[in-house]
C-alpha cells in the first residue's frame, strides 16, 4: 500500500472511527437482506421507515414468501420501483424457505442465485452477517475512489476489483463505511465542499474547486 493510500485511509479512520456499522435496521440477516433488496436507489432512511412496520407485519420469513404481490406492493408503495422489489422479496423469500432450510447463505455464488440480489447486496450480506470482507460499491464509493485516483473504471465489478488491490483487507468492508457519510456530508457529487475536506491536500480530482 502506497505512503498516500495510507494518509487516506487514516485520515478517514480519524474522522469516521473504525466501528462497523449498517444504516438498515434489522435483526435477523434475513431482514438485512430484504432491507438491502428494498435500499436499491432509495434512503437508507426511507427504508427504515417502512421495514419498521413491514417487519411487524411480516415477521418470519415464510410470510413474506407466501405474501400477496399487491398487498406487498402497497406495503412498500412509498418507495421507488417497489413492483420489482415485491416481486423479488417473494421469490427471494420462497428459495431461502424451500433451498436453504430459511437460511441466508454465505456464498457470492449462492445469494446471487437469489431474486434481486446482486454483487453489491451479496457483499453487504457478506460484510455484515459473515463479517467475510468484501468491496461494496455504490455511487459514493464509485465516485469518490474515481476522485481520489483508487480506479478509473465505472463497471462497479472492475472498481471493486481496484480497490481489492489498492486497499488493505482490514479496510474493505469498513471503506465503504466511511465513504457512504464522507460522501454524503462532504464530497457530493455536484458541488463538493472541498474547502472543508479533510482529503483536500492530497485529492486528485479534476472536480477539486
Amino acid at each position: 500500500m502506497g505512503k498516500r493510500t495510507d494518509e487516506i485511509l487514516k485520515r478517514l479512520d480519524r474522522e469516521y472511527g473504525t466501528e462497523y456499522r449498517c444504516y438498515l435496521n434489522h435483526e435477523t440477516p434475513w431482514q438485512l437482506l430484504i432491507a438491502v433488496i428494498l435500499s436499491a436507489q432509495c434512503t437508507d432512511a426511507r427504508v427504515n421507515i417502512v421495514t419498521k412496520d413491514l417487519f411487524q407485519k411480516y415477521d418470519t420469513l415464510e410470510k413474506f414468501a407466501d405474501a400477496d404481490l399487491k398487498e406487498l406492493e402497497k406495503d412498500i408503495h412509498s418507495i421507488g420501483f417497489y413492483h420489482n422489489k415485491a416481486k423479488n422479496i417473494i421469490a427471494c423469500a420462497k428459495k431461502l424457505v424451500e433451498e436453504f432450510h430459511g437460511e441466508v447463505p454465505e456464498t457470492l455464488e449462492e445469494l446471487t442465485s437469489l431474486a434481486g440480489v446482486g454483487r453489491k447486496t451479496a457483499n453487504v450480506i457478506r460484510g455484515n452477517i459473515y463479517h467475510e470482507p468484501s468491496v461494496v460499491v455504490d455511487t459514493h464509493v464509485k465516485r469518490i475512489s474515481k476522485r481520489l485516483g483508487f480506479t478509473k473504471n465505472d463497471d462497479p465489478e472492475k472498481v471493486e476489483m481496484d480497490l481489492m488491490k489498492v486497499l488493505p483487507k482490514d479496510h474493505w468492508i469498513l471503506y465503504n463505511i466511511q465513504i457512504i457519510t464522507f460522501g454524503r456530508n462532504i464530497c457530493f457529487a455536484r458541488s463538493p465542499k472541498c474547502s472543508e475536506c479533510f482529503l483536500n491536500d492530497i485529492c486528485k480530482s479534476k472536480d477539486k474547486r
